[in-house]
């Protein structure tokens, strides 16, 4: 008796996944990981080149299919391959393939992945631009943090970003939401209907072993991909503001700074005399979070949850972070570290779980729990694939319910049918008028 065929899965990634230089590949890696214990089978395809440090994904069974934008050989593609799942990686992704999927495998499902709101990162980083035009207080950005959803929403409603995002959202049967906090801005204010919508955060397994200990531990770190805006804004507030403070109270803190990724500007910053350390990339990023005492990740705007957060969890390194770096992190359970809304505060919490083994020990401990609380993958990753076998079995009714969203695959489906003929039209034209 044959054997079932094994569930196809194509994921169109906006680059190839780099889990050690960006939570967001990392979060990818964990879903493929998913799939792959199903024993399903995946390809990936991208249009990006090829970067410095990619995940070896032929070593986990996983086909590597490089494809192009604006390239009808995709169909032929798409349409061999018959995949019976169809996972895109950042909305950009869907808005240039989704309209393919849908003519060549229209019983597939279309699954997106977030990583983050990208219209309520691009929002808020307007927001920050505002705000440090109107002034030159670099201490106090209280009002830029947590604030109420419905303000959220009125920043973001007029962009071009937002209105392209979130019909990217309503085309796809569902869409994976990395932070619980964007699920409520798009339900209560966006109207997004919430069956559209899988919680699916950072999922990890604890690694059984002891941590490094206070005593054995020295020095301040920060860590993020430099090509990620907020990250690199962060940097600039360590060097103009939090980190002169810190210095003030521990004349010899160091504080060492990776990044993949890692621009002149940056290099440009390093200071030994300062105590300011430009690292570049970490070959082993949990490696130096556990040697660091304190992980310092002062966000000034942003959107989703923080990788570098979960990492230093799973190290046992506490964190002083912004609302904006704890926002949608750790639900009802107390913060493993600090929370500062002012340079000034966050460089005083810095320094006491920096001194304070009590008190960092505490944070700590706070760190296991919220893990254990939030992140096991044990949870998430079954209940992801319940979620996506359920959409499969319902996924006329799902489609049928979800009138703006077939409205919308409509609407796209034709006008880039229009487009295609017009520029068939025009080539021909344009070879008529050379043959004369």
């Amino acid at each position: 008796m044959s054997q079932p065929r094994a569930t196809k899965v194509l994921v169109i990634g906006y680059v190839w996944p780099e889990p050690r230089s960006s939570a967001a590949s990392g979060h990818v890696m964990q879903i493929l990981e998913t799939f792959l214990q199903q024993g399903w089978d995946i390809t990936f395809s991208s249009p990006a080149g090829a970067g410095e440090h990619p995940a070896d994904l032929a070593a986990l069974g996983i086909r590597q299919v490089p494809i192009e934008l604006n390239n009808s050989s995709f169909d032929a593609f798409v349409s061999e391959l018959a995949p019976d799942i169809v996972l895109f990686d950042q909305f950009m992704m869907e808005e240039q393939f989704g309209w393919r999927v849908e003519k060549h495998c229209p019983n597939a499902l279309r699954v997106l992945e977030t990583s983050d709101l990208q219209s309520l990162r691009h929002a808020r980083q307007q927001r920050l631009k505002e705000r440090l035009k109107a002034s030159d207080d670099l201490d106090d950005f209280n009002e830029l943090f947590a604030p109420a959803l419905r303000q959220e929403f009125e920043l973001m409603a007029e962009s071009d970003l937002a209105k392209r995002e979130i019909a990217a959202i309503y085309r796809c049967d569902l869409t994976l939401m990395i932070s619980e906090v964007e699920i409520e801005l798009l339900v209560q204010q966006f109207n997004v209907p919430r069956n559209l919508l899988h919680w699916c955060p950072l999922m990890i397994e604890v690694p059984p072993r002891p941590f490094v200990a206070f005593e054995d531990r020295a020095h301040f770190l920060s860590i993020g991909n430099f090509r990620h805006a907020p990250n690199w804004d962060a940097v600039l507030w360590l060097k103009t503001t939090i980190w002169p403070l810190i210095r003030q109270q521990l004349p010899a803190a160091q504080l060492h700074i990776y990044g993949a990724y890692t621009p002149p500007k940056a290099t440009a910053l390093h200071n030994a005399a300062q105590g300011f350390h430009v690292m570049n990339w970490a070959e082993d990023a949990l490696q130096v979070m556990s040697a660091a005492r304190v992980c310092l990740a002062p966000l000034r705007f942003g959107a989703g949850i923080k990788g570098k957060l979960v990492d230093a969890m799973l190290c046992g390194t506490p964190n002083v972070t912004t609302p904006i770096g704890a926002e949608g992190m750790q639900g009802e359970e107390p913060w493993p570290g600090a929370i500062s809304c002012t340079a000034q505060a966050f460089a005083d919490q810095a320094v006491q779980l920096h001194n304070d083994r009590l008190v960092w020990l505490d944070a700590q401990a706070k760190g296991l729990a919220l893990l254990a609380c939030r992140y096991r993958l044990a949870e998430h990753g079954p209940a992801l694939i319940t979620r996506l076998n359920h959409c499969r079995e319902h996924l006329p009714a799902i489609r049928r319910d979800n009138f703006t969203g077939g409205m919308l695959r409509h609407h796209q489906h034709k006008s880039t049918q229009y487009m295609s003929q017009w520029i068939e039209a025009k080539n021909r034209s344009s070879c008529a008028a050379g043959g004369q």
